[in-house]
C-alpha cells in the first residue's frame, strides 16, 4: 500500500494566483488533493499551525556542476548519488548535471556514468544532462578550458547522446563560431533546447540563431558579448528578446544587486529562471577545490581560478531567492515562476512545477524569511530543519 502524508495549515504557492491557507494530501509520489482543510487521516502528518509555512514547487537548478565535494565530471555512480543527496537541504527537488568543456573522452565518460542513475526516493532527481561547452567561443571561455573547445559537430553531438542514454536536454553553446547555426537547428529538431552562453556573437548573430531555433540564455551577463550602445550583443538581445529564457546566477558576485533587478524588470517573472552553476565547493568551508583539472580557490568573494576568473559559485537556491526578494520586492509567485514552474515548462515536465493534483509532490516548506524548513521529495521527507514531533 502506498504511503500518505498530509500537510496542513500552510500557505500554497504557485506562478500564476496568491497564496492560499490549506492542505496538501499525498499518496505514494503523487498529489492526489488540495483544499482548505483535508479532514482524512494519513501515515504521516506535518502541521504548520502558527508556523507562517509557504508552501512551492520543489526548486529546479537545470544548471549545476557539482555540490558537497562531487563533480558531474567525476564521472562515477557516487559523484551523482552524493550531489542528488546533498540538494534537498536548499530546496531543490530535481536539477539538470551539468558536465564542463573537456576531452571527447572525459565527456563520454560523464554521460555514460549519468546515463544509468537514478536517485533515491530522498534525494533530488537528476532529469537529465546539460551539456556546457565545449562548441562555445574561446573569445569567451571563462572557466572552460580553452584547450578543449571544439566546432560544433553532429557526429559527435549524436554519440554523446546515446552514451548518455538520450538523456541530454540542454546545450550551451556559442551560435557565432563556424557551423554553429546549423548546430542550432539540429539541436532544435531533436528536440534539444539551444542556449546561448560562452559567445561573442553580435546582435545580428544572436537574431539568426533565435531564427535558428535557439531560446535559452547561459548564465546572463557572464561570459558573453556585452552590451554596447552601438551592438547591444548578447547581453542586450537577451534582455529585450521575448522569446528568450535567461538564467540568472544571483549571488551578487556574478551579477550586481542591480543587474539582478534590472533582468527581473527587462525579462519579467516568466521568463526567468534561477540557477546556481554551482561547483564542488558548494556546501564545504573554503579552500581549493578541483574544477576539470584547474584549482579553484574558494572564499568569502566566490569561486575562482588563480587568474582571478570566477569558476561556477557556491550558491544555494534557497540563498538565490532571498537575493532576488531582496532586491526587486516580488511575490512568491513570482519566485515559485523562476525557481521551477519556467524550467519545468521549458523542459516540458507535465508532473512538475506547480502544486496541483496529479503532479509529482516535490515540495519545499519555506518560513516567512523563504529559510527551507521541509523538503519533499517525490513523496519523501528529504530534508527537515527539525526533527518532526
Amino acid at each position: 500500500m502506498k504511503k500518505t502524508m498530509k500537510i496542513s495549515r500552510v500557505w500554497i504557492a504557485d506562478a500564476v494566483n496568491e497564496s492560499f491557507m490549506g492542505d496538501i494530501f499525498i499518496e505514494g509520489k503523487e498529489i492526489i488533493e488540495i483544499a482548505p482543510e483535508i479532514s482524512r487521516p494519513a501515515d504521516i502528518e506535518i502541521d504548520g499551525k502558527d508556523k507562517n509555512w509557504t508552501a512551492a514547487p520543489g526548486f529546479i537548478d537545470v544548471h549545476i556542476h557539482g555540490s558537497a565535494g562531487h563533480d558531474v565530471m567525476d564521472a562515477t555512480p557516487e559523484a551523482l548519488d552524493g550531489m542528488a543527496a546533498s540538494l534537498p537541504k536548499e530546496g531543490t527537488t530535481s536539477f539538470l548535471a551539468t558536465s564542463m568543456t573537456q576531452s571527447d573522452e572525459a565527456i563520454s565518460k560523464a554521460l555514460e556514468n549519468a546515463s544509468t542513475f537514478e536517485a533515491d526516493e530522498n534525494q533530488a532527481e537528476m532529469l537529465g544532462i546539460h551539456l556546457e561547452g565545449p562548441f562555445i567561443s574561446p573569445e569567451q571561455p571563462g572557466a572552460q578550458p580553452a584547450e578543449f573547445i571544439t566546432l560544433p559537430s553532429a557526429s559527435l553531438f549524436n554519440k554523446w547522446q546515446v552514451l548518455s542514454g538520450k538523456r541530454i536536454k540542454m546545450i550551451t553553446m556559442a551560435p557565432e563560431i563556424e557551423g554553429g547555426f546549423a548546430f542550432v537547428k539540429q539541436l532544435k529538431s531533436a528536440g534539444i533546447i539551444a542556449s546561448m552562453g560562452h559567445s561573442d556573437a553580435t546582435y545580428d548573430e544572436m537574431q539568426k540563431a533565435i531564427g535558428a531555433g535557439a531560446s535559452h540564455i547561459t548564465h546572463l551577463y557572464n561570459q558573453m558579448s556585452a552590451f554596447h550602445h552601438r551592438d547591444p550583443g548578447v547581453v542586450g538581445t537577451a534582455l529585450l528578446e521575448e522569446k528568450l529564457t535567461v538564467e540568472l546566477i544571483a549571488d551578487f558576485i556574478h551579477s550586481h544587486p542591480k543587474s539582478v533587478e534590472m533582468a527581473y524588470r527587462l525579462k519579467g517573472p516568466d521568463r526567468l529562471i534561477l540557477i546556481t552553476d554551482a561547483m564542488r565547493a558548494k556546501g564545504l568551508p573554503n579552500g581549493v577545490y578541483d574544477l576539470a583539472g584547474q584549482d579553484v580557490h574558494v572564499t568569502e568573494t566566490g569561486a575562482r581560478l588563480e587568474s582571478g576568473a570566477l569558476a561556477g559559485s557556491i550558491l544555494t537556491m534557497d540563498r538565490a531567492i532571498r537575493n532576488v526578494r531582496s532586491v526587486t520586492h516580488c511575490s512568491i509567485s513570482d519566485l515559485v515562476a523562476m525557481t521551477s514552474s519556467n524550467a519545468a515548462k521549458e523542459l516540458g515536465l507535465a508532473k512538475k512545477g506547480k502544486i496541483e493534483a496529479g503532479r509529482d509532490a516535490d515540495l519545499v516548506l519555506l518560513d516567512e524569511e523563504l529559510n527551507v524548513q521541509m523538503t519533499i521529495c517525490r513523496g519523501t521527507i528529504a530534508f527537515a530543519k527539525e526533527e518532526m514531533q
